[in-house]
């Protein structure tokens, strides 16, 4: 009996068992496993494609982007009456004012009922510049950026810490300021303002013409600008920062210089949209940049959908020119405009165009090697890399 008494395995590895377990057999016999991704059920497959309709792929494509602003540059030659140039320039200018409010609201989250600041600033800077020291226009551009980024850093310095309804008041504040200041000196001509300010120069075109194809170049190139950033590894930094800035602060992310870089890079987009605004009134006035300005800019980016570079077009589009379109409604026309406003915003809670996340990149890198069957380890480590780049 004792020679069929099983025996002991060896636990130093000198001694292996003759026979494998079931569950060894088991794995054996299965061969590679196949890894369930975390989510997987959650994230739409490929099949969910097949419910695009045609109008959005044609919507999304890069080609109506270009299609748009042909047509934008192309304007003068389709319709060339004084109306109409000027009320597009304004459509464009308000155009660049929301995309730089989108930069901080949009991509970080961050609420700003004092935007019309930087675009007083970009515009008294111009204006001083070109009437009291005869400088060209486009020679006092480098000083309004650096003008904006001074104003960036001042108010966005100690008061970026702040967060939500804190922030909203201490933005809106730093608004009122700089106008009631407009209105009180007399380097900025007081509360008559400044006058006489020249252009870019009219090209051997007609002058509106000339500055609506100037207004219009540095609008594609300013969306074009913002588009990138929103894409780039910035524009990432500044989403997670929005969507949780204490789990992005947690992974690596210097919360307070993303939100200033935010805040910076916004007041360059209003102080050059204050520079077209200059040349494009020849005149302007503390009046020009009060709060309703603000609003209107705010209203438009959560109009067309917060975070969407193209939607914030759209938005801004349809709150600068509606009023026109609607002129012939004389006195009704804001009444008509305030309920068209509340009928999208009830419908369209996320926003005419709604920003759509695809991390393509995130999951093709962080999947992909899984789906391919690599081993656990090297899965982990390109998980940690994907993790650790997109904190980065």
């Amino acid at each position: 009996m004792s020679d069929q008494t099983p025996k002991e395995p060896d636990v130093t590895g000198t001694d292996a068992p003759e026979e494998s377990s079931a569950f060894v057999r088991a794995v054996d016999e299965r061969g590679a496993a196949n890894v369930g991704l975390a989510g997987a059920g959650l994230t739409p497959t490929s099949r969910s494609k097949g419910h695009q309709t045609a109008a959005s792929k044609a919507l999304a494509s890069p080609w109506f982007a270009l299609t748009v602003a042909v047509v934008a540059l192309a304007l003068p030659y389709i319709n060339s009456q004084a109306y109409t140039l000027r009320i597009a320039t304004d459509a464009l200018i308000f155009i660049m004012l929301a995309v730089g409010l989108n930069i901080v609201v949009g991509y970080c989250g961050l609420l700003d009922l004092g935007y019309a600041a930087f675009f007083a600033i970009g515009a008294y800077t111009a204006g001083f510049l070109a009437t009291a020291k005869s400088m060209p226009m486009w020679a006092t551009i480098p000083f309004v950026i650096l003008a904006a980024v001074a104003g960036g850093i001042i108010i966005g310095g100690p008061t970026l810490r702040l967060r939500s309804d804190y922030l909203a008041i201490v933005t809106l504040g730093f608004g009122e300021i700089i106008r009631i200041t407009a209105n009180n000196l007399d380097v900025t001509g007081g509360p008559n303002g400044l006058f006489g300010i020249p252009d870019f120069g009219e090209f051997g075109l007609r002058s509106d013409v000339a500055i609506y194809w100037t207004t219009a170049v540095v609008v594609i190139l300013a969306v074009i600008a913002s588009s990138r950033l929103g894409r780039g590894r910035l524009g990432r930094a500044w989403r997670f920062v929005r969507e949780d800035e204490d789990a992005a602060e947690a992974m690596g992310i210097h919360t307070y210089k993303v939100k200033l870089a935010a805040y910076i890079t916004g007041a360059i987009f209003g102080g050059l949209a204050g520079v077209l605004f200059a040349v494009h009134q020849t005149a302007i006035s503390p009046p020009s940049f009060n709060f309703l300005w603000s609003a209107l800019i705010l209203m438009a980016v959560v109009l067309g959908g917060m975070g969407s570079t193209p939607g914030v077009v759209v938005g801004a589009l349809v709150i600068s020119l509606l009023p026109e379109l609607l002129r012939g409604a004389e006195n009704w026309r804001y009444f008509i405009f305030g309920v068209l406003l509340i009928i999208v915003m009830i419908f369209r809670p996320q926003g005419i165009w709604p920003y759509t996340p695809t991390e393509q990149a995130v999951k093709k890198s962080l999947f992909g090697r899984l789906k391919r069957g690599d081993s656990d380890n090297d899965g982990r480590r390109s998980a940690d890399s994907t993790t650790e780049e997109v904190a980065r």
